[in-house]
């Protein structure tokens, strides 16, 4: 069922169909269109991952205390956030409940752009295989999200690139007063050519 806590997001592909009616039914997703989707899911994130990998190669290591305002998060902020939040939110996803996010301070390691980048490659390719390998029913358990958003884990997975992209956006936004060029994202940049 539909209610206001659970948002646009459980409404859409909520599989618990006793009570629905033939509309709502409709608009529900089973497993295997679930399992589908995921696939889809997981090979888009796949090719984004490249993209974010470039751009935390452009990161200049010697400006890694840039921030545009003070209310935004550093170079590195941003960096760690990105590398550290990819994998624990696939995980979470796979583990189906959500855990205390990551520490993104200096405690993480990620001290600089190539760590992040030895991070990234280490940790998101296990966790994305580790939705690969899900059972397509679990695809559709709600998941809660502190509280503050219930839906099946295939809308948490396409929260998760949303999220990457979205923060990765932000650094790139960061190269050029940085001291950096900002690399091909969804094609060339002024920069590349």
């Amino acid at each position: 069922m539909c209610n206001g806590q659970a948002g646009r997001y459980t409404c859409r592909y909520r599989i618990q169909l006793e009570s629905k009616s033939t509309e709502e039914k409709e608009r529900c997703m089973d497993p295997k269109q679930a399992k589908t989707v995921a696939d889809f899911l997981i090979s888009d994130f796949e090719s984004e991952m490249q993209t974010t990998l470039g751009v935390f190669q452009a990161v200049p290591g010697n400006h890694l205390d840039y921030r545009p305002d003070s209310k935004s998060r550093t170079g590195l902020g941003l960096v760690r956030h990105i590398a550290l939040e990819d994998d624990w939110l696939v995980n979470c996803i796979v583990d189906g409940v959500f855990t205390t996010p990551p520490d993104d301070s200096d405690a993480c390691g990620i001290m600089n752009p190539a760590d992040a980048v030895a991070r990234y490659k280490e940790k998101v390719p296990v966790a994305l295989d580790r939705v690969r390998a899900l059972p397509s029913e679990q695809l559709t358990t709600v998941i809660d999200m502190f509280g503050m958003i219930q839906a099946p884990g295939i809308n948490f997975l396409a929260m998760t690139t949303k999220h990457s992209v979205h923060h990765r956006g932000q650094l790139s936004t960061y190269l050029r007063p940085m001291g950096s060029q900002v690399p091909g994202i969804y094609g060339p940049s002024a920069d590349t050519q």
